[in-house]
């Protein structure tokens, strides 16, 4: 592993945009991959089949097709967008805030959540078609502050790319829970909400 991470860092320096590229496509495609596995484990689950159904069961088969999508949107927008977004951010942050304050963390955040994490969003799932919502808008601003606090610049996209591998497993992994307790502890608190919000 740490030879793969020196091989990394040789790539970055020499060639900083097409190892964001290349990186970002192999890891969104690798999110995805990931997802349809959580998704596809947790049906199979769902279903309570016993045992003498098994041979029913169906393979888990990686639908292709929908990798190729979601790497190419990594490989197209988020390598080399997000590269100059990230550095560009650092300049200009760094000309108002000494690095690693609170306030130069706190503007990379604010600047990441209202100008490229809507930007992003709306071409993914424009680009995908798909129209469901995304649990990152919570957790994504804590994400960014241990990224613009803790991440040196050049690392920063990697750092990214790697939290969302692990994010579409999570999401998937949470939509197959199906009517689990906990979602409907969370449903009935929601209509809580919405019933106060009426009176």
């Amino acid at each position: 592993m740490r030879r793969l991470w020196r091989w990394y860092q040789q790539c970055l320096a020499s060639h900083p945009v097409r190892t964001q590229v290349v990186s970002s496509g192999i890891l969104w495609g690798l999110g995805d991959i990931g997802a349809q596995a959580v998704t596809h484990h947790y049906s199979a689950r769902r279903a309570n089949n016993p045992p003498e159904d098994k041979d029913k069961d169906k393979e888990f088969k990686v639908d292709w097709r929908r990798v190729g999508i979601t790497s190419s949107f990594g490989f197209a927008f988020v390598g080399p967008v997000g590269h100059y977004w990230y550095e560009y951010l650092d300049r200009i942050i760094r000309r108002r805030f000494q690095p690693n304050t609170f306030k130069f963390v706190a503007s990379k955040v604010a600047a990441d959540g209202f100008l490229f994490g809507p930007l992003d969003l709306l071409l993914f799932f424009s680009y995908v078609g798909l129209g469901q919502g995304r649990m990152g808008g919570t957790i994504w601003p804590a994400v960014q502050i241990a990224n613009f606090r803790f991440i040196p610049v050049r690392y920063q996209l990697l750092y990214v790319n790697v939290f969302c591998l692990f994010d579409s497993c999570c999401l998937s992994w949470i939509e197959q829970q199906g009517d689990a307790s906990w979602k409907r502890w969370f449903t009935s608190f929601r209509k809580i909400e919405d019933h106060k919000s009426k009176v």
